[in-house]
């Protein structure tokens, strides 16, 4: 789904009801959630290397919101995929052995419930394309 695709439909969401009570495209913005949980403490909110946790860090954070910039105009896609699910180490981030968020996802992609088909691959990938689409959302223009 394009980022503008998903952004409507979040806005179209954001007027439904849902259990009663109205949902904000803000809180089924699943990658900014996502950004908030796993990735605000290094990268900043602005994602611009200055996250409250850099002060303990010997790795310098790099700047998240010029991958664009810095790639000729274009969104690293598939670069930033790999580094976030681990098939590119990144030294802060851990060895190709463990990568922390390939991990992390998986290990959180464990049903709760076996009474109900589930597939853990697709709630990994669909939580890496969330944060990727949100990364992409805080390139400076």
């Amino acid at each position: 789904m394009s980022g503008e695709l998903l952004r409507v439909v979040m806005v179209a969401a954001s007027t439904c009801a849902f259990a009663g009570m109205a949902v904000s495209a803000e809180r089924l913005d699943i990658g900014k959630r996502e950004y908030e949980a796993n990735c605000v403490v290094c990268h900043g909110v602005k994602g611009k290397g200055d996250g409250p946790f850099n002060e303990f860090l010997k790795v310098r954070t790099p700047d998240l919101s010029v991958l664009t910039k810095n790639n000729g105009g274009l969104f690293p896609v598939n670069r930033v995929l790999e580094v976030i699910d681990g098939r590119t180490q990144v030294k802060g981030h851990g060895t190709r052995e463990m990568p922390i968020w390939g991990d992390v996802y998986d290990a959180q992609a464990v049903p709760q419930f076996d009474d109900y088909g589930y597939n853990a691959k697709l709630f990994v990938w669909a939580r890496t394309l969330a944060l990727v689409d949100y990364l992409s959302r805080l390139q400076v223009r």
